[in-house]
């Protein structure tokens, strides 16, 4: 009887790690994503009139990590904020602050054929993105990782635009 347990719990074990497995495996593209890439550019251009502008300011700072186990985390944040003079912000200091950020998190799937990946965003800085899911689609090239989205109402003006996104992978 000892045995017949023991073998059921080995048996257990294996077929749930056999599983565990093949939920996690990766494909080629995915491998290439995987990691911590920090931003280099976030450029808008307006739909239709083509006007580009720094979405974020000439020199916005973030990161995007995509991960092994199917999760995307990125933050981003502009190029001008202003530290709070006390040690608590200010409500008008914690709203300039909250304007000049994004943040979420979530699943994210990659369509090889397609060159796009997909955000499935599970968490957001504003709730305005949370259950929602983004396409972009990437480019990698020496290091760099570019990321375009589709035509999108911006978070920041609200103007349609397509935004490009260029990241450097962190080593």
């Amino acid at each position: 009887m000892k045995r017949r347990v023991l073998f059921i719990v080995l048996a257990s074990f294996a077929l749930t790690s056999r599983a565990s497995a093949q939920t996690h495996r990766v494909s080629a593209d995915q491998q290439l994503l995987l990691g911590t890439w920090k931003l280099l550019s976030y450029v808008g251009q307006e739909i239709p009139s083509g006007v580009r502008s720094d979405v974020m300011g000439p020199h916005p700072s973030g990161y995007i990590n995509y991960g092994r186990d199917g999760r995307m985390m990125v933050i981003i944040v502009g190029s001008d904020r202003k530290k709070p003079a006390g040690t608590v912000a200010t409500p008008e200091e914690a709203v300039a602050l909250l304007r000049s950020m994004l943040a979420y998190a979530g699943r994210y799937t990659v369509d090889s054929e397609a060159k796009t990946v997909t955000h499935h965003i599970d968490v957001s800085w504003d709730q305005s993105r949370t259950g929602e899911s983004h396409v972009r689609a990437y480019k990698l090239d020496a290091g760099h990782l570019t990321l375009v989205t589709q035509a999108s109402n911006d978070p920041a003006s609200g103007k349609k635009t397509v935004r490009t996104l260029i990241w450097e992978r962190l080593k």
